[in-house]
């Protein structure tokens, strides 16, 4: 498992780059689609995402839509033009940061 306090910082990046590849997606999908592609060293919870997600709807980064799946209403997160400049950057950035951190611990 990764450990929460290096996550913290991670979590909107990591959604905004899930939504940024995908056209819409529930949060049930959003934590599935983080433990799968981490090999299960992620584990997102509801606790953890809603507020990320709720965050991002409130800044016009995410737009929700609600449809009845099976007797159940099922929201689905989308982002919006806005969104997806904010996501590229964020994707950009992150990657950046990540090839900074893998030169300040090369030996």
């Amino acid at each position: 498992m990764i450990a929460k306090e290096l996550l913290k910082g991670t979590l909107r990046s990591i959604i905004l780059k899930f939504l940024f590849e995908s056209e819409k997606l529930y949060g049930y999908e959003i934590t599935q689609k983080v433990h799968d592609r981490s090999g299960g060293k992620i584990k997102l919870t509801f606790g953890a995402l809603y507020p990320i997600l709720h965050r991002l709807e409130a800044d016009g980064i995410v737009q929700t839509e609600t449809e009845n799946v099976d007797n159940r209403i099922r929201k689905y997160y989308s982002l919006t033009p806005a969104g997806m400049k904010e996501a590229e950057r964020k994707i950009i950035e992150f990657e950046d940061y990540l090839e900074t951190m893998k030169k300040m611990f090369q030996k």
